[in-house]
């Protein structure tokens, strides 16, 4: 871990904290989500650049170190893809292989879909691409299909969540998040909230006390409304992006997903991966992962595993 360098670095108006390590000619971008950091993906760089990759991990505009601005509408996946362009150009980077989860995975397709001349190949994992709906905003398609309660359309309101989030302690909630194993689409009561939530008394091999109170420190410095604020974006970002509605996204791509990742289950999500949607918008996919017994943060719960899958796929290029 002590070889991991750590820089700040200016790119689309904000400041940028961005974990690096590895100085192959081959660069790899990972992504982030949401309750992560960069340090999700400690474990992989220091896997991939010791087969002589250079592995590159910001955290996130609202995120980490990293510059928070605190309206939603400065977290749009024009935003986001703008930040990414402008790190890579910084790095004097013309091309890397990117690697996303979570919110992660996302901002990961819409830079394959805005500037796929930047990507050399994807390997995203949890989130399939979300094809944009050309009459229907995403929140309302949320509220139909799985209600209020929701946790995205729990999101939405400003400074709620944030509220619920602090009647918790910070490392409790982050357990909730990490450790949670029920795959079906999470539903929040207001009056239950995520603090009303038990977290799991005893910790996996794959997360240790330490590592949780590393993210707590981080968002108790930072709070949670960056990150909440890409749920608070996603109408914007639909409304930006209808020029884009109905474009296929143009690079080579694996996906890994967790048989128990709420994602899996949210209705229409399996269907879409597995009868034809998902390569009729994604032409170039190449590979479909499905882990059994893993859930939504298969990133930190299978690293060893989901690095080979990674090396196993960007080696060919």
């Amino acid at each position: 871990m002590e070889k991991i360098e750590h820089t700040t670095i200016p790119t689309n108006g904000i400041n940028m904290h961005v974990a690096s390590i590895g100085s192959g000619p081959a660069a790899i971008l990972f992504l982030h989500g949401f309750p992560e950091l960069w340090y999700s993906w400690r474990r992989h760089m220091l896997s991939l650049s010791s087969l002589g990759y250079r592995c590159i991990a910001p955290d996130l505009r609202g995120f980490g170190d990293s510059d928070a601005p605190p309206s939603p509408d400065s977290y749009t996946a024009l935003h986001i893809a703008g930040d990414l362009v402008g790190l890579l150009d910084h790095l004097a980077i013309d091309q890397a292989f990117v690697v996303g989860h979570d919110w992660g995975a996302v901002m990961a397709w819409y830079l394959c879909l805005l500037r796929p001349d930047r990507v050399k190949a994807l390997v995203n994992m949890s989130v399939a691409f979300p094809p944009r709906h050309p009459t229907r905003k995403p929140i309302e398609s949320f509220r139909a299909f799985l209600g209020d309660d929701y946790y995205i359309c729990r999101f939405q309101e400003a400074g709620e969540a944030e509220k619920d989030f602090a009647r918790d302690d910070t490392v409790n909630l982050l357990k909730k998040f990490y450790l949670g194993r029920n795959p079906r689409p999470p539903c929040i009561s207001k009056e239950r909230g995520f603090s009303g939530l038990k977290a799991p008394e005893t910790m996996p091999d794959w997360l240790s006390e330490e590592d949780v109170k590393f993210y707590a420190r981080k968002y108790d410095a930072k709070g949670f409304t960056g990150g909440l604020n890409y749920y608070r974006a996603l109408d914007r970002t639909w409304e930006l992006t209808a020029a884009w509605s109905g474009v296929q996204v143009k690079v080579p791509v694996k996906f890994i997903i967790g048989d128990l990742d709420l994602t899996y289950h949210i209705p229409g999500a399996k269907e879409y991966i597995h009868n034809g949607g998902f390569k009729r918008d994604v032409p170039y996919l190449q590979e479909v992962v499905v882990m059994e017994g893993v859930a939504h943060f298969i990133n930190q719960e299978k690293a060893e595993e989901t690095a080979a899958h990674i090396y196993d796929f960007i080696k060919k290029f």
